[in-house]
């Protein structure tokens, strides 16, 4: 008896992610059908020994050339391939996911952003400045998990059927210099990159308009294809799902008036160019 309750209390203990868990032991799997030693394997698929034992123990997810590699050496015939989506997903915040699952439902998605640039617009330089900037700081290997899953997420911006994005960036978000200016320059010039895809719209709400239905906060709504309609809300680490129809009724009303009150669409555009210039 004592055995197992030392073996479920470990369990409840265990932070890894089940995915990443089940991962681990099928790239265990076809490593020994191979007849491939760990320090074999890495060597082939030019990965170090301890990443391939990180991701076999479960410790650390793989990402897509990980799996892309293995895949090609251990001949597994997709079945790490398939898993990898999941993989990915599980690399997000625990309080995120909720919502990541519906917004992978999306026909159409709008967002008001009023301090950082949104996630699924960000370069890969500013996501990591955002989460190295954390209080309280997080592990380096975090971070990464975190840079990673939030660049596997602006995969929505070009899934086939397209998806139609709303972006309204408040002026701050684009002025506040995160990280160096070279940083700033770049994520303002894949602001304009991002902006010429037929599926995104991208306004500015520029400072000095007075009250204005975003001073309450950011939002996010979503419908899904099945014409569900949802909302979002993010602070401090904290993520809440608004599934009611008034509510949501409510929040897009604001994002209509959002939208009338923002620059349009070519001024948005010649703005941020203006301030891609200064840097």
């Amino acid at each position: 008896m004592g055995g197992t309750n030392s073996k479920q209390a470990s369990r409840k203990n265990d932070d890894r992610p089940a995915i990443w868990v089940g991962y681990g032991k099928l790239l265990k799997l076809f490593r020994e059908k191979a007849r491939l030693t760990q320090e074999e394997l890495a060597e082939l698929i030019s990965y170090s020994h301890e990443t391939v034992a990180s991701v076999e123990q479960g410790r650390r997810p793989a990402k897509a050339p990980f799996t892309a590699a293995a895949e090609r050496v251990l001949e597994a015939g997709g079945a790490l391939q398939v898993l990898q989506e999941e993989v990915d997903f599980a690399k997000l915040p625990a309080f995120f996911r909720d919502f990541a699952l519906i917004e992978m439902e999306a026909v159409s998605r709008s967002s008001y952003d009023p301090q950082l640039v949104p996630g699924l617009l960000q370069t890969e330089d500013y996501a990591r400045t955002v989460f190295e900037g954390r209080c309280p700081p997080l592990e380096e290997e975090v971070v990464e998990q975190h840079v990673d899953a939030r660049l596997n997420r602006q995969r929505l911006l070009t899934r086939r059927p397209a998806v139609n994005f709303s972006f309204v960036i408040d002026e701050a978000a684009l002025r506040n210099p995160l990280g160096n200016p070279q940083t700033m320059r770049h994520q303002l010039e894949h602001l304009l990159t991002q902006g010429q895809l037929r599926n995104v719209e991208m306004q500015v709400m520029p400072l000095g308009r007075g009250f204005h239905p975003g001073l309450n906060g950011p939002m996010v709504l979503i419908e899904t294809a099945e014409h569900h309609h949802f909302g979002y809300f993010e602070s401090q680490g904290i993520g809440h799902v608004v599934g009611d129809r008034a509510q949501v009724s409510s929040f897009s009303l604001r994002y209509g008036k959002l939208r009338s009150m923002a620059l349009n669409l070519r001024e948005s555009r010649a703005f941020i160019e203006q301030l891609a210039g200064e840097l």
